[in-house]
């Protein structure tokens, strides 16, 4: 009699994944229980009301072959029909019907091996699904900053500037004022020196959608940024390491460099210059 206690790597190296199943070839598990292939679907054949298509069923061509590539053995050969599979419940099925030592105890090992490739599974489709959502986001960064190269990298566009020196605090954030007033949709701002002034002046414009991209979120600006959107909506905050000068993005279509932080304006020299 072989010996009960069955390598769980054994196992899994005789799971296939077959429409969207897995599954175990008829000749695999008459190995493992001890009998020939002909008695597994004799039992099946005997029994055909508790094996349904989705506990048992024949490979097609397609699937055989598939199956073949993946099986480095020179015995699996074309015979006059396809291999039969059996699904998870179509295992613990023909456990009930070939009553022995061997199959309570070979069951029992592939019960558990099951187990921990559905466990195995269901972690990595929530890490695909992790990926996905950080791939997506990432996406949409990318968009963002095409837009910013590309506006950066066309030499058709003649730049306008303004310059508004020390003590022009009213004639900047006028100024700025008047730019948020045509925005349609959204705002792009890449600024690593924000503060909660920002918030205040996007607080007056609830109905665009601003997107801002710093270098560092502190721990006095991610608590500013959390009492902020208890009560308004209109602002996404996220870190972004690879620019040191300061854009605002208006549209996707209006791109302007900053001299300055939008927090200094007119504290400090401020530069507009649009492309």
């Amino acid at each position: 009699m072989q010996d009960l206690i069955i390598n769980e790597n054994i196992i899994k190296d005789k799971i296939y994944t077959i429409r969207n199943m897995q599954v175990m070839l008829d000749r695999d598990l008459a190995e493992l229980y001890c009998v020939e292939t002909k008695r597994i679907n004799e039992a099946v054949k005997n029994n055909k009301d508790k094996f349904m298509d989705d506990f048992y069923f024949e490979l097609n061509d397609l699937e055989f072959e598939y199956l073949r590539s993946k099986i480095s053995t020179t015995s699996f050969v074309k015979t006059r029909t396809n291999p039969k599979v059996f699904t998870e419940q179509g295992i613990y099925m023909l456990a009930t019907i070939l009553k022995s030592k061997v199959a309570s105890q070979v069951t029992i090992n592939l019960i558990k091996t099951f187990a921990n490739m559905r466990k195995l599974i269901s972690q990595n489709i929530a890490l695909f699904e992790r990926f996905e959502r950080i791939e997506n986001r990432l996406t949409v960064q990318d968009k963002n900053f095409n837009i910013l190269f590309k506006a950066l990298e066309n030499k058709n566009n003649i730049p306008v500037q303004n310059i508004f020196y020390d003590g022009q605090i009213y004639d900047a954030y006028s100024f700025v004022n008047d730019l948020l007033k045509l925005v349609k949709e959204e705002v792009i701002l890449i600024d690593n020196y924000i503060d909660d002034t920002v918030f205040t002046l996007f607080s007056k414009y609830p109905n665009i959608n601003f997107i801002i991209y710093t270098n560092n979120i502190s721990k006095q600006l991610k608590l500013d940024f959390e009492k902020y959107s208890k009560q308004y909506k209109n602002i996404s905050l996220k870190t972004f390491k690879s620019s040191h000068d300061r854009f605002l993005i208006i549209d996707k279509k209006e791109i302007y460099h900053l001299g300055a932080s939008l927090k200094d304006l007119g504290k400090k020299w401020f530069l507009k210059e649009s492309a």
